[in-house]
């Protein structure tokens, strides 16, 4: 079976989830007496708004990127991809109750459900990548062995990056969104090098 209706497929995922992100930054701006201070007050949406949307926008480089080392799919690839793009579409749920929850009492919550949706998500990308790539199953024939190196050291801390940050919430909501932040910038930075050496 070949990769171009699943590529289709979560391309789209991708494009919806990162679109959805924005219906998050909700200003509540009818009959609002001073609109400038209201839109400064709702910083944490922006801030919540580029971190996720930068987060999503990564792991559609890196789907990419997976995607052009692999010639074909079958029905097990197929399911783990689909549970990956499970994970991506529910992102702009837990980003919305970090937006308005972070500086009230359910940052804790707000955290876990960010923290514990990107643990997911990373499970499952590792999942995916580690089913195709294992006895060289499904990668194609010509495959960049330093590529497929790269990917597969890029994808082993991901889920225990996210899992400290998502634990980290219990001490500190604060420290726990911190965390998530510097793991996007952590994976724009590693998504230009991962493929560059064996």
């Amino acid at each position: 079976m070949t990769t171009s209706r699943l590529e289709t497929f979560a391309d789209g995922i991708f494009a919806i989830a990162a679109t959805l992100l924005i219906l998050n930054v909700d200003a509540q701006v009818s009959e609002v007496p001073d609109l400038g201070a209201r839109l400064l007050h709702i910083w944490p949406s922006y801030l919540a708004y580029a971190v996720s949307f930068v987060t999503i926008g990564i792991m559609w480089v890196n789907h990419h990127t997976v995607m052009s080392q692999i010639d074909r799919t079958d029905r097990r690839f197929l399911l783990a991809t689909v549970g990956l793009l499970m994970c991506i579409a529910f992102v702009p749920f837990p980003t919305r109750l970090v937006a308005e929850h972070i500086r009230a009492e359910g940052a804790r919550d707000a955290a876990l459900a960010y923290g514990f949706t990107m643990v997911a998500t990373a499970i499952m990308f590792s999942v995916t990548w580690f089913y195709a790539v294992r006895g060289k199953r499904l990668l194609r024939e010509d495959a960049d062995p330093a590529l497929v190196a790269g990917l597969s050291r890029s994808y082993l801390p991901g889920p225990w990056i996210y899992l400290a940050g998502t634990l980290m919430a219990f001490a500190s909501p604060t420290a726990s969104v911190c965390v998530f932040m510097a793991t996007a910038l952590f994976y724009v930075l590693e998504s230009s090098i991962f493929g560059s050496s064996g």
